[in-house]
């Protein structure tokens, strides 16, 4: 299993980004999908999660209403859209298989919102 995250960066608060998830060595469009996150100095944090086909889809109260899940299982490619972004959006972004965080990517990506 391989999930690799990418799409993070420098971003000032009020800006969007859109984060990617490469995945590969299963059959991605059979599992649930997950993005959590780790603030610095805090513990990891579950964001968001959509079901197989895309139909599905959970929020943290934090993000609910700026961020957007979304998988592409001919890609087999996971999404997670982040509009408004605001300072405690600064945390380094895993995806998961699965409904929860723990078959995350080994890598994040880091996302920095700061003026």
């Amino acid at each position: 299993v391989q999930l690799q995250a990418s799409g993070g960066g420098l971003v000032q608060p009020g800006d969007s980004l859109r984060l990617s998830c490469a995945a590969s060595g299963f059959t991605f469009s059979t599992y649930y999908m997950t993005w959590g996150r780790q603030a610095p100095g805090k513990s990891l944090e579950w964001v968001s999660s959509i079901d197989t086909g895309g139909a599905k889809t959970r929020y943290a109260n934090s993000v609910k209403g700026r961020f957007t899940i979304s998988r592409d299982n001919a890609k087999n490619t996971l999404y997670l859209q982040m509009n408004g972004l605001k300072s405690e959006d600064t945390a380094l972004y895993y995806c998961a298989m699965g409904n929860g965080l723990q078959y995350r990517s080994s890598q994040g990506t880091l996302v920095t919102v700061s003026s």
